[in-house]
């Protein structure tokens, strides 16, 4: 055993594996300090990453060090690693490759809804996980698709990448990570906490489900991005997004740390979300090529840049500006032609093949369109004031003749068992019935997501009775002591009047005796 790092009076071992034993394959890519092989070692496929300078040793030590601590079906499996030349991590292998190749390289794996949120929620699991270590908590620091890998068919995810990791103490002020997924705070060399990383699982939400890369369309170097989020700009939330989903994307990647959630929050909310999503269980369809580490930047060096060391005259350009929490305009989205097509999900361009399908262009989120927080609270408002839930809007759902036909699919969100089955297009009545079958499936599915919405509303709602009830009882509790201490002292009171009372009839009687032993006698 090796690498031994200490933590106050802890010592964690990570075992010393002989670099003779690994049988190397092939070159995967390259991480977040060095090449990474794939290899077998004890029958084991297996990643080896090699150091290759001197600097790069210290991330090295930081991914050993963090790496030793964890244990967790999300997070990356280290078997070991090799301290003498040449110096390298063995991890576990992830024969699905990264998400980010998954989402964007080509030709595109299909996948379904129930995936993307399948994802999301074991990428915040894992992450739970990292927050509520003892006795040092983890942030990771540079949540992204690239570092998210996939295994077991592509329906686990793993948490990879720990070279930026840190022990959550009180803040960190140093900025490791990637701009498309950075956290304002973080590169405006502000303090910053572990709400850096519920920033960058908001942005992963929306990479997965648009399948569109972050601020894509913002050109430049990683500064013009670091500039845009920092003025508030963010990804543009698509039209008719379910509640549930869009409010905790746009809470998650709020411009102020404090107002974003938990992750155990994020994890709750989750939870209740898949419970509506099927065929996350359904193992990804591989196109038949290689993934590697390597591909996942070559055709957008923007997006993903790692951020270099930010000057200190960049950081104070920033400081001085005073940001808003706002999201693209309008002129940005119809300036990129790829913002304004469906967002297919399954990648799937024969529309009428749609029965063999679980889901093809993400029914519900295939209308890219810009969207203002600050509007989103008014509309809320307006709603509750008509006796109305915040998602009961009837245009969502009842586009079904032909008002919005890109709403047709929406339906296929829903368990296989509840699709219409596909009419005769020669039978009248079949149509018919086919369009009425859509309309009931679309109107259960709105339901389905209000209940989500309003169940966790209803929770929110209990927690805010319990606290007050909590606080309510503080105060009985205040009030029966004031009570008591106010009897206390009306006794003493009382008792003291008395024994004054007493004093008082004591002098008058010795005065008055006094008095008579100085008369004189007649």
């Amino acid at each position: 055993m090796a690498i031994k790092e200490t933590h106050g009076h802890r010592q964690k071992f990570v075992e010393e594996i002989d670099y003779d034993e690994i049988e190397k394959l092939e070159i995967v890519g390259k991480g977040s300090f060095g090449v990474v092989y794939r290899g077998r070692w004890r029958n084991n496929y297996v990643a080896v990453k090699h150091i290759d300078t001197e600097a790069e040793r210290k991330a090295f030590t930081v991914e050993v060090r963090q790496l030793s601590r964890v244990n967790h079906p999300n997070i990356v499996k280290l078997y070991g690693a090799c301290t003498s030349n040449p110096v390298c991590l063995v991890m576990e292998f992830a024969e699905g490759g990264s998400l980010y190749n998954v989402l964007h390289c080509k030709p595109e794996p299909q996948y379904n809804l129930g995936h993307a949120v399948s994802w999301t929620l074991q990428c915040a699991e894992g992450v739970a996980y990292l927050h509520n270590m003892k006795p040092k908590p983890l942030i990771h620091r540079d949540l992204k698709p690239p570092n998210l890998l996939l295994v077991n068919e592509g329906k686990t995810l793993k948490i990879c990448d720990f070279g930026t990791a840190c022990d959550k103490k009180t803040y960190m002020t140093n900025n490791k990570g990637s701009a498309a997924w950075m956290a304002p705070e973080v590169f405006e060399g502000s303090n910053y906490t572990e709400k850096c990383d519920i920033y960058s699982w908001g942005i992963i939400l929306w990479q997965v489900l648009t399948r569109l890369k972050p601020f894509n369309e913002i050109g430049g170097s990683a500064y013009g991005i670091m500039w845009a989020v920092h003025k508030g700009t963010r990804p543009p939330l698509f039209e008719h997004c379910p509640r549930p989903f869009q409010d905790l994307i746009t809470e998650c990647w709020d411009q102020n740390a404090n107002v974003r959630p938990s992750i155990d929050h994020v994890v709750q909310v989750m939870r209740i979300l898949i419970q509506f999503c099927s065929g996350h269980d359904q193992p990804l369809i591989y196109p038949n090529y290689c993934y590697t580490i390597s591909s996942e930047f070559e055709d957008d060096s923007t997006s993903e840049d790692s951020c270099p060391e930010i000057s200190d005259s960049y950081i104070e350009s920033l400081r001085s500006h005073k940001g808003i929490n706002g999201m693209l305009t309008n002129d940005s989205l119809n300036s990129n032609p790829n913002l304004s097509l469906p967002l297919n999900v399954d990648v799937e361009n024969k529309f009428d093949q749609y029965e063999d399908l679980k889901i093809l262009t993400m029914p519900g989120f295939d209308k890219v369109g810009a969207y203002q927080t600050v509007d989103s609270t008014d509309k809320e408002d307006e709603s509750n004031s008509q006796g109305q839930s915040p998602l009961d809007d009837t245009n969502n759902v009842k586009g079904v003749s032909g008002t919005n036909p890109e709403l047709d699919n929406l339906y296929l969100m829903l368990d296989q068992q509840l699709h219409p089955i596909p009419p005769d297009n020669t039978c009248p009545q079949s149509v018919q019935i086919f369009e009425e079958h859509k309309q009931l499936a679309q109107e259960y599915l709105k339901v389905q997501t209000e209940r989500a919405y309003l169940s966790r509303h209803m929770e929110q709602l209990a927690e805010r009775l319990s606290r007050e009830e909590i606080l309510c009882d503080e105060e009985v509790d205040e009030d029966d002591e004031e009570i008591k201490k106010l009897k206390n002292e009306k006794e003493n009171l009382t008792q003291l009047s008395q024994n004054l009372k007493k004093q008082l009839e004591m002098i008058r009687v010795k005065n008055s005796n006094h008095s008579d032993e100085n008369e004189p006698s007649s």
